[in-house]
């Protein structure tokens, strides 16, 4: 079987990990702090604040925004359910806003949707293609909004020549296995707001005012004090080590996924009746994932040719599921009509891509795929359709 995805884990992850284990201290330590020192400075942000996973690091960015009860926030229906339910768990609503045809947030959709509760924006980079971050600072700026960044699969990527994690007051990134770096999981912010830094920190554990490493390191006895109601969101010294291997690598894993793009790419260019991912003048993408949109004119529905290629050991996803859809948003949200990306969760996949896929499977892959639609195309165009493909 080709899996969709496989973290890039090597020995040297292994001895970061074991030797940490050695030292006796693997919560919220030293690692924790150097991961974050490290990350921070990769991304160009002045802080970053390291926590469990991306959900908690979006949750406690909606504390720290100011984000409340009664509040609206908007954004896309289109991305994991993690990001709406973030906003709830502050007691604001999620307003679901549209997507354009590269998966990311409709600027002018967005707008339109903007109201007296509205007092933030969450955009999301779409698996990994960055969104256009200005047209949304502009946005932010025109209605007073608070302006936060879903990267969770943006790790490595860019806009306009910068990393992720530098354009905004409040970024939000995982490591999660399915993501381009993984620490098992877990999940960082960043910021360049020295009062977002030092509530990010109070908040993740516990609100406590001396945390455990400077209790530690301490000459003299200290006493801590709880100073807001927290939570235990914290990153173990353990996952941090494996995260700050995982960072040295990051540019090289990210160069690695782009090659394997580019063989799907040129694979499937000349394909009329698919849409590949594509990235705008301002964007550089690390390819978290690679999505093909089956149009109107492909004779294989997207079900099938996920079956298909399931049947021939390939592994695949549907496309981005639509929150507003799920169980648990149809009594929060109301009637939300969102056509586009509606019709990019039902007709788009997402291929097998990881950087320790070797030149067969990516072949295979390839061959497959273009064996399933070529063959379908050309059986309708003779007028012999098989029942089961459509």
């Amino acid at each position: 079987m080709i899996p969709i995805a496989k973290p890039y884990l090597t020995e040297e992850e292994a001895q970061a990990a074991y030797d940490t284990i050695l030292t006796g201290w693997i919560t919220q330590g030293p690692r924790v702090k150097e991961f974050e020192e490290k990350f921070a400075a990769y991304t160009g942000s002045k802080y970053a604040v390291a926590v469990s996973n991306c959900t908690t690091a979006l949750h406690l960015s909606m504390i720290v925004a100011g984000i409340k009860s009664g509040d609206e926030v908007i954004c896309p229906s289109m991305s994991y359910i993690a990001t709406a339910n973030a906003i709830t768990y502050v007691g604001a609503t999620p307003v679901f806003a549209e997507v354009r045809s590269d998966y990311n947030l409709d600027p002018a959709d967005v707008e339109g949707k903007i109201t007296s509760r509205t007092k933030a924006i969450l955009l999301v980079h779409q698996i990994g293609m960055p969104a256009d971050i200005d047209a949304f600072r502009l946005l932010a700026e025109k209605y007073n909004l608070k302006l936060i960044e879903d990267a969770a699969c943006a790790a490595g990527s860019e806009y306009k020549g910068q990393k992720i994690g530098s354009h905004s007051t409040l970024v939000c990134f995982s490591f999660h296995p399915r993501k381009v770096i993984s620490t098992g999981d877990g999940g960082m912010i960043t910021t360049d707001r020295e009062d977002y830094y030092n509530r990010l920190q109070l908040f993740r554990q516990h609100g406590m005012s001396v945390n455990d490493r400077l209790r530690h390191d301490s000459k003299t006895i200290m006493f801590e004090d709880h100073l807001e109601i927290g939570y235990n969101y914290r990153m173990t010294d353990i996952q941090a080590a494996v995260g700050i291997k995982q960072l040295e690598k990051l540019d090289w894993i990210v160069k690695e996924r782009r090659k394997i793009a580019a063989r799907y790419f040129d694979a499937f260019k000349d394909l009329d009746f698919i849409q590949l991912p594509f990235e705008n003048k301002d964007s550089f993408s690390n390819y978290q994932s690679f999505s093909i949109y089956l149009t109107k004119s492909s004779t294989v529905n997207r079900n099938t040719l996920m079956q298909m290629l399931l049947d021939k050991g390939i592994a695949t996803r549907r496309g981005i599921m639509n929150t507003h859809r799920e169980t648990a948003y149809k009594d929060v949200t109301g009637d939300v009509e969102l056509p586009i990306s509606e019709d990019l969760q039902d007709n788009s996949i997402l291929l097998p891509l990881y950087v320790i896929m070797s030149e067969e499977d990516i072949s295979k892959v390839i061959a497959i795929v273009l064996s399933i639609l070529t063959k379908s195309q050309l059986a309708v165009a003779c007028g012999s359709v098989d029942s089961n493909l459509v």
